[in-house]
């Protein structure tokens, strides 16, 4: 949150199946299908100064299939999805430009070499 210039923000986490995550793209993007990551910002829609960013959500099993696909681990999925998400909170959005797009993505990467080591963010049942 620091590399964001938010230190101080609040971010709500969300963890679920692909079910849950399916409704959500269905009744807040009208895609009625399952995705990875979806973001929610509160600041967008309130006034007034708020320590809260907003939601981000990640379908676990989609972050396993990514994962695996990947050769990484869940955990390393999940923390991309989590940095990914929270980038769109703050205003970066891949799908206005290419131009954009590039710029989410070096601070994706930016973001994500913070982490070292790595930390365990899912435990799995």
């Amino acid at each position: 949150m620091r590399l964001l210039d938010e230190a101080e923000a609040e971010v709500c986490i969300g963890l679920v199946g692909d079910t849950r995550m399916r409704r959500l793209n269905r009744t807040y993007r009208n895609q009625d299908r399952t995705t990875d990551v979806l973001a929610f910002a509160y600041r967008e829609a309130q006034t007034g100064a708020s320590p809260l960013l907003g939601d981000v959500v990640i379908s676990v099993p989609a972050a396993r299939r990514q994962a695996k696909a990947r050769s990484h681990s869940l955990d390393e999925e999940v923390l991309r999805l989590l940095i990914h998400g929270v980038l769109h909170l703050v205003g970066y959005d891949h799908e206005r430009s290419q131009w954009q797009a590039r710029r989410m993505r070096r601070k994706e990467t930016e973001c994500f070499e913070t982490f070292t080591p790595l930390p365990s963010l899912v435990v799995e049942a």
